[in-house]
């Protein structure tokens, strides 16, 4: 089990820690800043950025986030079940957040660096054992071939150029490596048109109305976070076409599991699950079948670099 976040950032010395754990996987001529978190520049701060440095630095929030999202079994044993245990490799993680995905796979990796643009989850991330960095997905200061595994969980739809932030992650996996991704929602299956797509705009204002909707009224919490959902909208998100056409002509073998969240080890063996009811009734609103692949929510996409 890993430790969980402690309040406050991080003293001087553990700033110096963190500084000399990522000094080894840095690219030449790279220089850290940042008198807490190790920060690398940043070429083009872009409004989306904005919005996920705000949200995902909130203590509240991310304290609610850290203890709640992606923290159930069926995540670490699909995980597990593709990829075995972190005991021994060097993970990287893209997108960390306060550290979710460590927390929930545990292990003793070699090392873990966990990228973000939020330093508010960077500051928990290391508390759970994360070498923080504060870098741009899009740019990465990290070395060529560094990790045995790239992580890349329920983040991608968060960053400007999901394309471009798949390439720049795949960079990163050694020959034999593993690049993982998990969360970011399908794309065919958000589609919504007709009645279904009415009944998406309107349900902000219907949540508010209800007191509902999964986010907080105080500090604005179900705005902050829809500003960071980049590309998670109906005709929006991951598809089997962009993971396919960004990693195999990088000489990556893709493999693809459908899955609406609560699915285990079986997603392995074509276990799909099931969206919950309002999404179904909304797929098929929209002509889409809820038992086919393509009404799965997210794409469990586990691609293993030729050694």
């Amino acid at each position: 089990m890993q430790p969980g976040p402690r309040r406050g950032g991080p003293t001087t010395e553990e700033t110096a820690a963190y500084h000399a754990r990522l000094q080894p996987y840095l690219q030449a001529g790279t220089v850290l800043r940042g008198a807490r978190l190790p920060k690398a520049a940043i070429a083009r701060y872009t409004t989306g950025m904005r919005a996920n440095a705000h949200y995902f630095s909130h203590p509240l929030w991310m304290d609610e986030w850290l203890q709640n999202v992606h923290r159930y079994p069926e995540l670490r044993e699909r995980w597990h079940a593709a990829i075995g245990t972190l005991d021994d490799k060097i993970l990287v993680d893209i997108g960390c957040g306060p550290g979710n995905l460590l927390a929930t796979l545990g292990g003793q990796p070699r090392e873990a660096i966990g990228v973000d643009i939020a330093p508010g989850s960077l500051a928990m991330a290391a508390r759970v054992g994360y070498a923080p960095l504060l870098a741009d997905a899009h740019g990465l200061p990290l070395r060529t071939a560094i990790a045995d595994i790239v992580a890349i969980n329920g983040s991608l739809h968060h960053c400007d150029d999901m394309e471009g932030v798949l390439a720049e992650s795949a960079r990163l996996v050694r020959p034999g490596g593993v690049l993982v991704l998990d969360h970011d929602p399908q794309q065919s299956a958000w589609d919504f048109n007709g009645a279904a797509l009415l009944m998406w705009r309107l349900r902000l204002p219907l949540y508010r109305w209800l007191g509902r909707g999964g986010h907080r009224a105080a500090d604005d919490e179900q705005r902050r976070a829809l500003a960071t959902e980049l590309h998670h909208r109906p005709g929006d998100g991951v598809s089997e076409r962009l993971l396919r056409g960004t990693l195999e002509p990088r000489g990556f073998k893709v493999e693809i599991y459908p899955h609406s969240y609560r699915v285990g080890k079986d997603v392995l063996d074509g276990n799909i699950g099931r969206p919950p009811l309002k999404l179904r009734v909304a797929q098929r609103l929209s002509g889409i079948d809820p038992a086919s692949r393509e009404a799965a929510l997210s794409l469990f996409c586990v691609a293993t670099r030729a050694a």
